[in-house]
C-alpha cells in the first residue's frame, strides 16, 4: 500500500524520469561554392520536445581522401566553440538560432583544400537518440573568361552537377548530350506518332470502303436475303 502512494506522490508532483525519443537532423545533401567565396551549412533538427536550454549542436569535418573526421565546432551551453585546431578555426561562424533548431555554420574563404564532407549532430534533452546528417562541399575556381574548373578532388561531379553548380552555359560539353538526347527522342517520338496516324487513317480507310461497298450492294438488291 505504502508503494502505491509512494508511486501516485511522484506522478502527481511530475518528476517522473522522462523517456527520450527520436530526434531527426536536417542538412542538405551536397553544396558548391566558388574559391574565396563563402557558404552557409545548414543543420536544423525536428524533437517532439520543446527546445530545451541544454540544446546542443557538432559539427565534423571529413577531407576528401581522409578516412576519419574532425571536430571543428560545439555549441553547448548556450555558448559557440570553435575548434582552435582545426583547419576553420579562423574561418567558421556561428550563424544558427538554437531557439529555433537552427544550427546552422558560416565558412569563410573557401579553398580546394575546403572540398570534404560535413556532418551535423543535434541533441535536444532527453531527445538524444538520432542519426546525424551529412552535406558533401565541392570547391570550385572561377577563372577569368567565364571559365570555372573542377575542384581538384578525387570524387568529381558529374555533368548534372557542374551543370547545377555553374549554369548550362559553362559547360556545353555536358549540356550538348542532353540535348542531342532530347532531340533524338524528339524525333523518335515523332516518327512513331507518324507510323500510328498512318495505321489509323489504313484502318479508316478499310472501314469506309467496306460501308461503301455494302451500301451500293443493298441500293443495288445484290445482298443475299437470309434464309427463313
Amino acid at each position: 500500500m505504502l508503494t502505491i502512494l509512494a508511486l501516485a506522490s511522484i506522478v502527481l508532483l511530475g518528476i517522473v524520469p522522462q523517456q527520450s525519443e527520436a530526434i531527426v537532423i536536417y542538412t542538405g545533401w551536397e553544396r558548391h561554392a566558388l574559391v574565396g567565396s563563402d557558404i552557409r551549412l545548414s543543420c536544423s533538427f525536428f524533437s517532439w520536445r520543446w527546445t530545451s536550454e541544454d540544446v546542443t549542436f557538432s559539427w565534423s569535418y571529413r577531407p576528401d581522401g581522409a578516412r576519419d573526421s574532425i571536430s571543428i565546432f560545439h555549441y553547448t551551453g548556450g555558448a559557440p566553440y570553435v575548434d582552435n585546431k582545426g583547419p576553420f578555426r579562423d574561418r567558421l561562424e556561428f550563424v544558427g538560432n538554437p531557439a529555433r533548431r537552427d544550427g546552422s555554420i558560416l565558412l569563410k574563404n573557401l579553398d580546394y583544400g575546403d572540398n570534404g564532407t560535413f556532418t551535423c549532430d543535434a541533441k535536444n534533452p532527453p531527445d538524444i537518440v538520432g542519426r546525424a546528417s551529412s552535406v558533401r562541399l565541392l570547391v570550385f575556381e572561377k577563372e577569368s573568361g567565364d571559365q570555372t574548373q573542377l575542384p581538384m578532388t578525387g570524387m568529381l561531379p558529374d555533368c548534372r552537377q557542374k551543370e547545377k553548380a555553374l549554369g548550362w552555359s559553362n559547360y556545353p560539353t555536358c549540356s550538348v548530350p542532353i540535348q542531342a538526347g532530347v532531340i533524338t527522342g524528339a524525333i523518335i517520338g515523332a516518327v512513331l506518332g507518324l507510323l500510328v496516324l498512318i495505321v489509323v487513317i489504313y484502318y479508316l480507310m478499310r472501314f469506309l470502303v467496306a460501308r461503301r461497298v455494302f451500301n451500293l450492294s443493298v441500293s443495288d438488291g445484290h445482298l443475299t436475303p437470309p434464309p427463313p
